[in-house]
């Protein structure tokens, strides 16, 4: 077994001895083309890192928390929801979703959207929207043309 502190990048956004896995498990929640590794997030860490990667035209889930986030992108483009507004990003861009903010993020329908989210490693579970909760957010055009629930997936 490897014991080394140091995990060597290797192409395509992979770290050796870090697993790609499912972003959720099918059905718990809609997205579309996501993948997560868990870069750091044991021993004496309070916090977890991981890296998630959207593909092109894919998003993650329409979702929000008690616990912040802090987000760098790191490949790619695309946009966020944070909130009520809905923000472009690309490489090297830090985003901040504050506790119980709507988030969603969306690759562009060419590019993959990578990035690192670091939140605290104990923390409260998603939030999916209720019908309330999207009536409200459907209210502002820019967010309602942007939002993904599943059924409405193009």
């Amino acid at each position: 077994m490897d014991d080394s502190p140091v995990r060597k990048a290797l192409p395509g956004f992979r770290w050796e001895r870090v697993e790609r896995l499912r972003y959720k498990a099918e059905g718990s929640a809609p997205f579309r083309a996501v993948t997560r590794q868990v870069l750091f997030g044991g021993g004496e860490l309070r916090s977890e890192w991981r890296y998630f990667e959207v593909a092109p035209d894919g998003h993650s889930t329409l979702e929000r928390h008690e616990h912040a986030h802090a987000v760098m992108i790191l490949r790619g483009r695309g946009r966020c929801l944070v909130g009520a507004r809905v923000h472009d990003v690309s490489e090297h861009d830090l985003v901040e979703v504050p506790p119980l903010a709507w988030h969603q993020f969306r690759a562009a329908p060419d590019a993959p959207l990578g990035f690192l989210c670091m939140v605290d490693r104990e923390r409260d579970r998603p939030q999916l929207p209720g019908p309330d909760d999207l009536a409200a957010l459907r209210r502002i055009p820019e967010v309602a043309s942007f939002i993904r629930t599943g059924d409405d997936d193009a």
